[in-house]
This record gives structure tokens, C-alpha cells and sequence, in this order.
């Protein structure tokens, strides 16, 4: 009934946690592309290198991208701050991502380039087996 009154991808933002945000200090900005063949995140991650972000899905098919970094700049004791407003120290962030059923698992890929992360997610074309399953009826059991 939810797909007949707003859609597949409507329908996942109202019955279903999606796109979750973590508790952490930032939020990393996201968008979700579906083309005829694959699911495409980009997720803003300035200052983070390949070795602070991990990308992994679970059994429950939940995309999870995470990062940390703990660089600290070093300065003098004789430093004074007159405005201090970049995020500085340990910083993270944390999204979850509900995956549709029709994606190849074993075929996710992920790039980042200039603080762009980018993952794509193959679908999987070939037809699955119906879920509704037709019961016989008899008169006796």
C-alpha cells in the first residue's frame, strides 16, 4: 500500500530508517543517486584521507560510512588565538544507509578523491523469486 501512495523511494523515508545520522560531532553531507544500474553516494569528506573512513555493510543490508581523525595541530606556547572557528582535534562522523534488496554486495566500490568520497553500489538485475507464494486449498486436511 505504501508503494501505491508515495512510491519506492518516498516510502523508505517514512517506514523505514534510510538514511540514519550518527550521534558524532558532524554531520557529512550526502547525496543518493539511483541510475538503471548501480546506486551512487557522494559524501562530503574534507580533511579525511582513505586510511580515516571505513565503508562496510552489514547483514542486515545497512551501508555504514564512517570517519575519525585525531590530527592536532601543533602550536607554540606563545601562540594567542584571536578567533578560532575550523573544527580542530579528534572530529568524526557517522551515516547509515538502508540498501534495497536488488543490490551485488560483493561488487561495492569506493573512491576518494579531493574530499569527495564516492561509493557506488551495483544493482542486481537478474529477476528474484517472487516473496507471495500461492497456498492450494483443500477441503480437508
Amino acid at each position: 500500500m505504501a508503494n501505491d501512495l508515495f512510491g519506492y523511494p518516498l516510502r523508505r523515508f517514512f517506514w523505514s530508517p534510510a538514511v540514519l545520522r550518527g550521534p558524532s560531532g558532524t554531520i557529512a553531507l550526502m547525496d543518493w543517486l539511483e541510475t538503471s544500474n548501480a546506486h551512487i553516494f557522494k559524501v562530503d569528506v574534507p580533511g579525511f584521507s582513505k586510511d580515516e573512513i571505513t565503508v562496510q555493510v552489514d547483514e542486515a543490508n545497512v551501508l555504514h560510512i564512517q570517519g575519525t581523525s585525531g590530527k592536532e595541530e601543533a602550536h607554540g606556547k606563545e601562540a594567542i588565538w584571536h578567533l578560532a572557528e575550523r573544527q580542530t582535534g579528534k572530529r568524526g562522523f557517522s551515516r547509515e544507509i538502508e540498501l534495497p534488496e536488488n543490490v551485488k554486495l560483493d561488487k561495492i566500490k569506493a573512491q576518494v578523491e579531493d574530499g569527495l568520497l564516492t561509493i557506488v553500489v551495483p544493482k542486481d538485475t537478474a529477476p528474484r523469486p517472487s516473496k507471495v507464494r500461492n497456498i492450494n486449498i483443500t477441503s480437508k486436511l
